[in-house]
């Protein structure tokens, strides 16, 4: 095409966008920052230099003056024969031979930049498809109102600050966060510039495969795509795959994408599937192909309570189903290796794949998007990823019977309460203990400490230093070497444990269930009947958690705990009715109903009678943080506010 016709093709380009905007009636025009900010704000803006810039983050000019020029997108629409035409003809031709190399000044506030000087070399860039320009560069802050869009806009200065990058962006707060971890960075640690070149190389690859896939069509950003990929894949598998790789990749976790967009992204399974009766030919018919299923676990179950649990779970599940199901157990300490014991357990005909702990949600999420015809389940809750299924036991409804216990047995209204992890299910648990003692008995304080933060046993001697002695302890006996500490409701001094009652998690009827239900075909059709992450979350009423006494507990307390047990087993009992008070103040529920099962498994607050906070990230564990970066609620995997 003559040169000289280049002007006109972006004006019929630029009449296009017009009319489509003015006909949608959005603004046909260029946004001015001086309409949205006042002009005297951005002189106190401050100086950053010369940097290069996405051309796709500059959106707007800083004052009126050229807003008739152009479209929204940097389109002319000026006529043919201006010297406004002539001028971006011209600009075009030393581009096209020479390059632009002068920088354009703009202002940026909120990560989107407006022109000052430089809007015709904008334009012609933009026509020509250039990925960024050089610009020098004065930030206007905006003032910190609690808004999502600054408080996003504060945590992205952070990232840019220590990383100097500033093309990649999200759409819910706490990514930049999440992309540090998925790199194995720590937050706040500053990058080098040849780190910041290979970030820059993966991106723009990902980038290319992405959209040319139609991912510039969907409403999530670049940025949380490729932080779900690097989730599933790894960063460093992303630095060294080309487009042709990624491309693949990104086709086998595609509704991973489309289901980041929607706002009921999880559909939730409170109770298993009714098995279909068998018909009379069915029983005549020949017994079809046992189910394998293979069992994988992080740590030994001898050195772990919580795999033992699972693993007697699995070992009851196996008698039951007798020569219907073939289980077989891979053990995997090595957090890297994981996804190879996966691929392994895979290789070997088994086509369900349970995973118990929530460490492991990554190698799962990563198997079940490469081999979809096998059933990959992890043990966590409240993941919205679409090809792993979750599931959980509502263990929060014991909890809530056992702090109705420690309600009538304490005299001083003084109660310990030692959690794990501040991960999804782990809150609700706290609070549900929390109002079933407030409920026996009013005025109670449940003063809560961290395994993840102190270990068992010193958080237990902190409480024992409150002089609390009645303490509701890990959910799961924990071995150390050949003993074990404290779980459940005890009754704790410097002499001695008095258990009192216990939660039982009763993995083997949840793994019976779950494998007749893959034998059915009911796992299958419940996948393919929906568009959202299948997390089971089934509780007393399936027969997945029970509470057990032990000799210690006074018969009254007993039927005062059968009371609530039958209650809740029946549906009639209800852990979280509202209105009840956090630790702030507000109210849940203005009037009286039943927290529905995604507003107890989302709770990111302490119920008003518990003494104690969330811990921030930087307090945990490295189990407590790995535990966190995988299925962590919000405030945990902030960093204290002193380390930032």
């Amino acid at each position: 095409m003559p040169q000289e016709l280049f002007y006109k093709e972006a004006l019929k380009l630029g009449m296009k966008e017009f009319r489509s905007a003015t006909s949608e009636k959005r603004n046909p025009y260029l946004p001015v920052l001086d309409d949205i900010v006042p002009p005297e704000k951005a002189l106190t803006g401050i100086h950053l230099g010369v940097t290069q810039i996405p051309m796709w983050f500059i959106v707007g000019t800083k004052t009126g003056g050229r807003v008739n020029a152009f479209t929204n997108g940097f389109l002319p629409i000026l006529e043919e024969g201006t010297e406004f035409a002539d001028k971006w003809e011209a600009l075009y031709r030393s581009h096209v031979s020479e390059g632009i190399r002068d920088p354009i000044k703009v202002y940026e506030y909120l990560n989107r930049y407006y022109v000052e000087e430089g809007n015709k070399r904008v334009s012609v860039l933009k026509f020509c498809g250039a990925y960024s320009i050089a610009a020098d560069v004065i930030r206007v802050l905006p003032e910190r109102d609690g808004s999502d869009a600054v408080e996003k806009y504060y945590e992205f200065l952070e990232f840019n600050r220590c990383s100097k990058i500033n093309f990649i962006e999200f759409s819910k707060r706490g990514k930049y966060r999440e992309l540090m971890r998925a790199m194995g960075k720590a937050y706040g640690e500053w990058w080098s510039v040849e780190e910041q070149r290979r970030f820059s190389g993966a991106y723009y690859l990902f980038e290319q495969a992405y959209t040319a896939l139609g991912g510039d069509k969907l409403s999530i950003t670049i940025g949380d795509a490729m932080l779900s990929y690097m989730q599933i894949y790894g960063y460093t598998e992303l630095q060294n795959a080309g487009v042709t790789e990624i491309s693949v990749n990104l086709k086998r976790i595609w509704e991973e994408f489309t289901l980041k967009e929607k706002d009921d992204a999880i559909e939730l399974k409170s109770a298993p599937a009714e098995e279909k009766k068998q018909s009379v030919l069915s029983k005549v018919l020949p017994k079809t192909a046992k189910l394998k299923a293979a069992f994988v676990y992080d740590i030994v179950p001898e050195k772990s309570g919580w795999v033992s649990d699972h693993e007697a779970g699995r070992r009851y599940a196996q008698t039951v189903l007798g020569d219907k199901a073939e289980t077989t157990v891979y053990v995997c300490e090595d957090e890297s290796r994981h996804y190879e014991v996966l691929e392994e357990a895979i290789a070997a005909g088994n086509k369900m794949v349970f995973t118990v702990s929530p460490r492991m949600l990554k190698a799962s999420l990563r198997a079940a998007a490469t081999y979809p015809e096998v059933v990959v389940m992890n043990c966590s809750l409240n993941t919205s990823h679409r090809y792993v299924r979750t599931y959980y036991t509502r263990m929060y409804e014991v909890k809530f019977i056992l702090g109705a216990l420690a309600g009538t047995l304490t005299a001083s209204g003084r109660l310990g309460y030692v959690c794990d992890y501040p991960i999804y299910g782990q809150i609700a648990g706290i609070n549900a203990f929390a109002l079933g003692a407030q409920m026996a008995h009013p005025g109670t304080k449940v003063y809560l400490e961290w395994s993840s933060v102190k270990g068992a046993e010193e958080a237990a001697r902190s409480l024992r230093a409150k002089h609390i002695h009645l303490i509701s302890s890990q959910d799961t006996a924990r071995f150390t070497e050949d003993r074990r500490s404290s779980f459940g409701l005890s009754h704790i001094t410097n002499e001695k444990t008095e258990l009192l009652a216990v939660p039982v998690w009763k993995w083997g009827v949840y793994y019976e269930k779950m494998m007749r239900a893959a034998m059915g075909k009911t796992i299958k059709s419940e996948y393919v009947n929906t568009a959202r992450a299948l997390n089971y979350f089934w509780g007393m009423s399936a027969g997945v958690a029970d509470i057990e006494y032990a000799p210690a507990l006074p018969l009254p307390s007993r039927r005062y705990a059968d009371f609530f047990r039958n209650s809740i087993i029946s549906g009639a009992g209800k852990p979280f009715l509202t209105p009840f008070y956090t630790q702030s103040g507000e109210v849940v529920g203005a009037r009286q109903y039943e927290l529905s099962l995604e507003q107890i498994i989302s709770m990111d607050y302490l119920a008003e009678n518990v003494i104690g906070d969330i811990p921030s990230y930087d307090e945990l564990t490295a189990v407590g943080q790995k535990t966190v970066d995988m299925v962590g609620i919000g405030q945990a995997k902030k960093r204290a506010e002193a380390a930032v």
